[in-house]
């Protein structure tokens, strides 16, 4: 138990280091136990050939809900992270169409908007956080596109509320009450659970009243993701209940606000820091019309390639969706059996030396030169588990970096290396990425 809970407390401190000192002593491959006290054997995997068996193992031999029950308190139980089977392909069969496509293209203007809208008081010789910046816009992003929430009182409210409960979930002491179920009482308000949950269903009731209105205007829905889940049907003709709504648009918050503006805070980290980089961003953004749409904007290939190779190195997850065996399975060659749990790890996977060359090195020519594979490069996950919202993502992405730099020439504060420390379920470049100013183009 005391080796448990030691590793368990290890990998929320600094998973960077942990995964690089294990991976460093026991090569592709290891094996401990992270999932608290009492966790089962969990196995990381890292080779592009065991990332491809873990993806190819049948549903049928896999149990994702034990693997992952430390997000349901989080999460929901109806959340599309918990479901399996014909349950699961429902959900994604309801929850793909608004990510992928046209509906996708018709969010562009409101990103570009949104991202104006946030930078619209920043004047010359300013100093900027884009850790603070970062995660303003890709909420407001979320409220707008995925809630369908105008700005108005319960936009006010959601902002405020949700800000408060992220911010603490991304501080490690917080985090672990996730972890260790026994630590999940409610003592009232004032302890850590009874006020993690007094916040929760504050926010429940702002989005299950949301619901409710768009319930009665249901002749009248808008082109948000809310609105087009609300109005999608299965093969049966069924449709989302409220509670499957709401936890679907939880996780899509939790999953892509907090996730979305680090891998932003470590684009203007790393484009600052190469300045080489950043000289050719420029150049190829000038070739475009002043009035180019958001759709030009994210089809340029050196910018597509700068957003996937900052992925690489600092993913948006260090690891895909545990899975836990329910029957005897075999990875690379070796057979684990029931009640393991399987773990493709991306940042590993990211750092293969066969398969980058200098893979601490930031290049984004190399996305121009070659194209990976899905088990070599895997930042969203993978296989019949990968986000649903990775279109949407890198969308998001291109277009709020373009936005900045097109109109803003800034230059990183402390030219020091940074470091990559956990915030939440996700990993930030130290310091917070404070840049100034130089001018307003």
């Amino acid at each position: 138990m005391t080796n448990s809970l030691v590793q368990t407390l290890q990998l929320i401190a600094n998973p960077i280091n942990f995964f690089d000192n294990h991976a460093q002593r026991y090569g592709d491959t290891f094996s401990l136990r992270v999932l608290g006290i009492n966790s089962p054997p969990v196995v990381f995997f890292s080779s592009p050939q065991a990332i491809n068996d873990c993806f190819a193992i049948p549903a049928n031999k896999l149990d994702f809900k034990k693997a992952t029950h430390v997000f349901k308190p989080l999460f929901g139980s109806d959340s599309i992270v918990f479901q399996e089977g014909k349950s699961h392909n429902r959900q994604r069969q309801l929850l793909m169409p608004p990510f992928h496509g046209d509906r996708l293209k018709s969010y562009g203007d409101t990103i570009c908007n949104i991202t104006n809208n946030v930078t619209s008081n920043w004047k010359t010789g300013n100093t900027v956080s884009m850790q603070e910046v970062m995660p303003d816009i890709t909420l407001q992003i979320i409220l707008q596109v995925v809630f369908g929430i105008t700005p108005g009182e319960r936009y006010e409210k959601l902002i405020n509320l949700l800000t408060a409960l992220l911010n603490d979930i991304t501080k490690p002491l917080f985090s672990s009450l996730f972890f260790f179920p026994p630590l999940q009482q409610d003592l009232g308000k004032w302890s850590p659970w009874g006020n993690y949950l007094k916040r929760r269903e504050e926010i429940d009731k702002l989005i299950y009243a949301e619901i409710y209105e768009r319930r009665l205007s249901d002749d009248n829905l808008g082109e948000d993701i809310l609105s087009l889940l609300m109005s999608a049907s299965d093969e049966d003709g069924g449709k989302m209940t409220d509670k499957e709504l709401r936890d679907q648009l939880v996780s899509l918050l939790l999953l892509g606000y907090e996730t979305t503006s680090g891998v932003l805070a470590w684009l203007f980290y790393m484009i600052h820091s190469h300045s080489e980089v950043y000289s050719k961003l420029i150049e190829e953004l000038k070739t475009l019309e002043n009035t180019a749409s958001p759709e030009n904007i994210a089809q340029l290939p050196y910018l597509s390639a700068v957003c996937s190779e900052t992925m690489r190195l600092h993913p948006i997850a260090l690891i895909c969706t545990p899975r836990m065996a329910v029957d005897k399975v075999e990875v690379a060659g070796e057979k684990f059996g029931e009640g393991t749990v399987l773990v493709p790890c991306i940042y590993l996977a990211h750092r293969q030396q066969t398969t980058y060359q200098q893979p601490d090195k930031f290049i984004p020519e190399r996305f121009l030169d070659r194209k990976f594979s899905a088990f070599e490069y895997l930042p969203f996950g993978g296989g019949y588990r990968g986000c649903i919202g990775a279109a949407f993502a890198v969308y998001e992405m291109k277009l709020i970096l373009a936005t900045i730099i097109q109109k803003f020439q800034l230059e990183l504060v402390d030219k020091k290396p940074v470091k990559p420390v956990r915030r939440g379920i996700t990993i930030v470049p130290s310091g917070g990425v404070s840049m100034t100013v130089k001018s307003c183009i």
